[in-house]
C-alpha cells in the first residue's frame, strides 16, 4: 500500500532514518542513503581507509617477535607468568607509515603447587589440580617498526582491560 504511492528509494531512506534514529547517528545514514560513501578527500586522516595494508605474514612475524620478547622478559615472567600460547589474533594493521600494530590474546600460566589433602589446608603437595590452574588470558597490544622489527611499545591488559596493565620496557 505505502510502496505503491511512494518511490522505493524514499521508502528505504525513511526506513534507514528510522533505524538510525534509534542508535543516535542519523546524519551518517542519511548521507550514505543520498550521496553514497564519503570521498577520500573528505575523510579524516588515520581512518581505516587511509591505513596501509599489512599482509598476514608480516603480522605473524610481528606477533612472533612480541611473543619472544614477552617470554624472555624477567619482569613479565614474575608478574604474569610464562606465555603459553597465542589464543586469538584480534587485529593488525599500519596506523602510521612505517609502524606495524598488532593486537592478540595470549594465555599466561603461573607455576605453583596445589593444596594438599591435609585438613585446614596444611602443607603443600606436588599433586596437580587441573591443567588450567593459574592460567590468565590477557590482551596484548604492541607496535613495531616495520623496517627493523624492533618493538616500540607493548602492553598486556589483564581482566579485559579493567585491571592492571603490564608494560614491557623497551
Amino acid at each position: 500500500m505505502i510502496m505503491e504511492r511512494t518511490p522505493k528509494r524514499l521508502y528505504l531512506a525513511l526506513l534507514l532514518i528510522t533505524a538510525a534514529g534509534s542508535f543516535g547517528d542519523v546524519s551518517s545514514f542519511v548521507r550514505l542513503a543520498h550521496h553514497g560513501p564519503v570521498p577520500a578527500r573528505c575523510r579524516l586522516p588515520g581512518t581505516r581507509a587511509d591505513m596501509a595494508a599489512v599482509s598476514q605474514g608480516e603480522a605473524q612475524k610481528g606477533i612472533d617477535a612480541v611473543v619472544g620478547a614477552l617470554r624472555k622478559d624477567k619482569r613479565c615472567l614474575d608478574e604474569l607468568g610464562k606465555l603459553e600460547k597465542v589464543t586469538n589474533v584480534l587485529g593488525f594493521g599500519s596506523p602510521v607509515p612505517g609502524t606495524l600494530a598488532v593486537r592478540f590474546n595470549a594465555q599466561f600460566k603461573k607455576g605453583g603447587r596445589g593444596m594438599s589433602s591435609l585438613p585446614f589446608g596444611l602443607g603443600q603437595s606436588n599433586k596437580s589440580e587441573g591443567t588450567n590452574r593459574g592460567v590468565m588470558v590477557g590482551q596484548v597490544k604492541a607496535s613495531l617498526d616495520k623496517g627493523t622489527g624492533k618493538i616500540k611499545d607493548c602492553s598486556v591488559f589483564r581482566d579485559l582491560g579493567y585491571g592492571r596493565a603490564f608494560n614491557l620496557k623497551v
